[in-house]
């Protein structure tokens, strides 16, 4: 008689043992994704785009950046021109622009702030601050290369009211880089130039 050889029964369990996450917090979820951008942030700047770098800093072709004339406005005051840059305009209304028709660099008038910001200069012929302590430019920009704000400056301009004081000067904040054209509006004198803003 064959004898029947008994093999132990293995034994498997139905159920695995499992574990359970703990839910996430939103604070553990806000955690994570200022760690995520900071992690992106710190990649892009040991990655920069040279390409981006060049057409942000170079006006393009589709700009039409305001160039120095060929016979350039000779203001009557001040005589001088910084470097590097030329007077456009007429006796009516009059300012200084940089040569190669870019602002690089503008900082923002705050730490919180997006937006660039740059002081102007305006000169009118026959204004003196000291009589006019609160004249009133009006200053507004509008981008051509792309979609963005318009901003406008319709308060009065702040003058020095000291022996210097025929020039007006007006702050402003531009929402974007690009290709911007700014208009300066005082009483019936209107001035318009168009400027490339880049990093």
């Amino acid at each position: 008689m064959r004898r029947r050889t008994l093999l132990p029964l293995l034994i498997i369990p139905l159920f695995a043992p499992f574990s359970v996450a703990a839910p996430q917090t939103p604070h553990s979820k806000q955690t994570q994704i200022l760690e995520a951008e900071r992690m992106a942030a710190e990649w892009k700047s040991r990655h920069p785009d040279p390409l981006r770098d060049l057409v942000l800093k170079e006006p393009p072709k589709s700009c039409p950046i305001t160039k120095p004339p060929a016979h350039p406005f000779v203001p009557p005051y001040p005589a001088e021109v910084y470097p590097g840059n030329f007077w456009f305009g007429s006796e009516k209304l009059w300012i200084n622009l940089p040569a190669d028709g870019t602002w690089k660099g503008l900082p923002h008038y705050r730490p919180t702030d997006t937006a660039f910001r740059q002081k102007l200069l305006w000169w009118h012929k026959g204004f003196d601050g000291r009589n006019d302590l609160e004249p009133t430019l009006k200053v507004s920009g509008k981008r051509l290369d792309s979609t963005a704000p318009i901003f406008k400056v319709e308060e009065s301009a702040n003058t020095y009211g000291g022996p210097d004081s025929r020039f007006l000067v007006v702050g402003i904040d531009i929402p974007t880089l690009g290709c911007w054209e700014i208009k300066g509006v005082f009483g019936a004198a209107e001035l318009s130039f168009v400027i490339w803003v880049t990093q």
